[in-house]
């Protein structure tokens, strides 16, 4: 089907002309689309601009031309999205008694039951109901976000089956919840939506007049430099910021769109603002479909169609001027002056808690559906690629050759580019990683100055090393908030192919890369000459990468198990966990050989382990420097109290003894000697380094993974 979508090409094309009229951010009534003449150019039209095919140019303008013709002949409406018995019904467990059997332990609940309906172009069609009757369900089920091996029935666009990919081109999804970046204005959070969102033959110019008009469809001018803000930064309006919501996800004028319950939290003002801006949408050639809880009088008469729901039944469909004569009908006729809807959401509440329920209402409802079979049903001989070709003509921007409007390395420049202007505004953030890095280095500077060479100073030097290293990873546990804040921005955009989830993985780490430079050299700049370590400048750069490498590493474990836990407190209850697993079992605590067998394999999983004896062995590999003489031999032990004349002589008596001569001044102990007693002889210094660097490498591997796997935004 999208084969044929790029290609399409009208045979009139009017560049000059605005995307939307510039009166629209009224809030009178618009004409529909039968009444109201076609004056302005929308970006299907300028992406037609760019196509140059020099191989098709022929046939293009013969498609161009035989589809101008043929959308005189076709309605104004000409999509009919359609479903029929749409049956959705999920397991659930119930209490039973502990002594009984799996199966008696889960019930199935149904979510939808046969639900059927249509909905045309240039119509807003409300799903309603009480809190549980399967409003959201069936806009999920609409939407492609349930599972086909779930969901039971049909559903069509203009008679032929809907392909998933298909929809993601020609169909938006709004989320109930408002998710976007605080720190970004109107008009940025609506251009990078652009940027995402519309093909890369699109000028830049174009697009910045594709989110100008957009602005100001949705009413958005008087904000459009005002950031959208959060708790702590004061920004637009609820209001405001749900018809944001609504723009980035239209920024491709989409065919189809369907919102969860657009108005939720919003006064009646802003609510009755937020649908005539949908109308206004819908009017401009879309389908419109929402769920929508208890609508104001006002609200009610802007929808074309209505679909009342109770436990998942259908208990009405149809036109709202047809709710009187319905509930007439039905022995409940609604009071002259009394609001419609109201009446009819308090009768299904009031039929639900009695006995027998709303069964016969349902049973009802489909009896007078048949009765009257014809009432808001049109027969529509169009077919799908007739209807798309005429809207492609009309405007509409659903002409995109592959799943993706742009290539992967525009994708991560422009996640790239979102990511540090919304965190450039939050300064914060970094300035807080930042102190706790310096605190550490500081007070491990002060605590461990200047080292000497002493068996006492050798231990005060493990002390250091493995503290700094578990510290480096302890720091990076502040990155678990990240994605987590992103994690529904992201299954937004991702579930319609906004841009790649492997883009994002890329995007993401190369952007940490700087701050973790920042980081690592500040901290290794703070400790390293302080405390007096060994190797000079080859020795400082080593230190340096060490710290670099666990600090990428670090935060590439922690940006891993954002993925996986989407709790933030759970998410550092489980860092700190393993963190504090990988220091037990990393070395420094217990040697190598001391480790049982049955844990050794969870020393080779510590990420603390290799800078740990990477940087012991950048301070220890000097064969020619010692670290315990003759005389320092009884430092650590009940001797060290005595006279340095009992300690030669109890030297001279060792010496007769083994056969040695071990003077005051003999070197009994270097660095090898050290590393040896560690355990540390199996794998060099810049081995370690690279292993550090890898399982930073590993983990943002399994994060793509875990979005991938973990990211489907379809219910099972």
């Amino acid at each position: 089907m999208s084969s044929f979508l790029g290609k399409l090409s009208p045979a009139k094309r009017n560049n000059d002309l605005p995307l939307f009229h510039s009166n629209q951010t009224s809030m009178e009534p618009q004409r529909s689309p039968r009444d109201t003449p076609r004056v302005t150019a929308t970006l299907a039209e300028l992406l037609m601009n760019h196509v140059e095919d020099s191989r098709n140019d022929q046939r293009a303008l013969e498609m161009a031309s035989q589809s101008t013709s043929s959308a005189s002949s076709i309605s104004s409406s000409p999509f009919v999205l359609s479903f029929k018995d749409l049956t959705y019904s999920v397991k659930t467990r119930k209490k039973c008694h502990p002594f009984a059997t799996n199966d008696s332990a889960t019930n199935t609940k149904i979510l939808l039951n046969g639900i059927s309906g249509e909905a045309h172009e240039g119509e807003m069609m409300a799903v309603l109901g009480a809190s549980g009757s399967g409003k959201s369900t069936l806009i999920d089920a609409l939407a492609n976000r349930i599972s086909k091996d779930s969901l039971k029935g049909s559903i069509t666009l203009n008679g032929e089956v809907l392909e998933s990919r298909l929809q993601k081109v020609i169909s938006a999804y709004v989320m109930q919840d408002d998710l976007l970046f605080p720190m970004l204005t109107v008009e940025e959070t609506l251009m990078f939506s652009a940027e995402f969102r519309l093909p890369r033959s699109l000028s830049k110019t174009k697009k910045k007049a594709r989110v100008q008009a957009l602005i100001d469809q949705l009413g958005l001018r008087n904000a459009a430099r005002t950031v959208i803000g959060d708790e702590g930064h004061r920004g637009v309006s609820g209001g405001e910021r749900r018809r944001v919501s609504i723009g980035i996800d239209i920024i491709h004028n989409p065919i189809i769109l369907f919102l969860d319950e657009p108005t939720s939290g919003l006064d009646s003002t802003s609510a009755y603002m937020v649908i005539k801006v949908l109308q206004r949408i819908a009017q401009s050639g879309s389908i419109v479909i929402m769920s929508i809880h208890q609508p104001s009088y006002r609200i009610m008469g802007l929808f074309d169609r209505l679909i009342f729901l109770s436990r998942g039944n259908t208990v009405f469909s149809g036109s709202p001027t047809h709710l009187p004569r319905f509930f007439s009908e039905f022995d409940h006729p609604i009071p002259e002056h009394e609001n419609k809807t109201e009446f009819a959401l308090d009768l299904i509440r009031e039929l639900e808690n009695s006995p027998e329920g709303t069964k016969k209402l349902v049973v009802y409802h489909k009896e007078w559906r048949a009765k009257h079979a014809n009432i808001g049903n049109t027969k529509n001989n169009v077919s799908l690629k007739e209807a798309i070709t005429a809207s492609v003509s009309r405007g509409k921007l659903v002409s995109q050759e592959t799943n993706y409007a742009n290539p992967f390395w525009i994708e991560m420049i422009v996640i790239a580019k979102r990511a540090i202007l919304n965190s450039t505004r939050q300064p914060e953030l970094l300035g807080m990683r930042f102190g706790a890095v310096m605190v550490t280095g500081i007070i491990l500077a002060t605590i461990f100055t200047k080292l000497d060479t002493s068996p006492k100073g050798v231990q005060e030097r493990l002390g250091f090393f493995a503290f700094a290293m578990s510290t480096t990873f302890y720091t990076c546990a502040e990155a678990i908030p990240v994605f987590l804040q992103e994690r529904y921005i992201f299954m937004r955009e991702t579930a319609y192919n906004a841009y790649r989830r492997s883009s994002y993985v890329l995007s993401q780490s190369i952007i940490s890369i700087p701050s973790l430079i920042f980081l690592a050299a500040s901290f290794a700049a703070t400790t390293y000459f302080a405390v007096g370590l060994a190797g000079g400048a080859s020795g400082f750069l080593f230190f340096f990468l060490t710290i670099l490498a666990s600090f990428w590493a670090g935060s590439s474990f922690v940006t891993f198990l954002s993925g996986v836990v989407s709790n933030v407190m759970l998410g550092f209850t489980v860092v700190v966990a393993i963190l504090a697993y990988f220091l037990l079992f990393s070395g420094f605590f217990i040697s190598r050989d001391r480790i049982p067998l049955y844990w050794i394999w969870f020393h080779y999983l510590s990420l603390v382990k290799y800078p740990y004896e990477g940087v012991l062995q950048n301070e220890f590999e000097d064969p020619t420097k010692c670290f315990v003489r003759g005389i320092q031999m009884f430092d650590n032990s009940p001797l060290g109290g005595v006279s340095n004349d009992v300690k030669v002589s109890l030297l001279k008596s060792m010496s007769g003894v083994l056969g040695v001569n071990v003077t005051a001044e003999t070197c009994v102990t270097t660095g090898i000697d050290i590393l040896k007693q560690q355990g540390i002889t199996e794998i060099s210094k810049w081995n370690c380094l690279w292993i550090t660097v890898a399982w930073g490498f590993f983990f943002r591997v399994l994060f793509y993974f875990t979005l991938l796997i973990g990211s489907k935004n379809k219910r099972r």
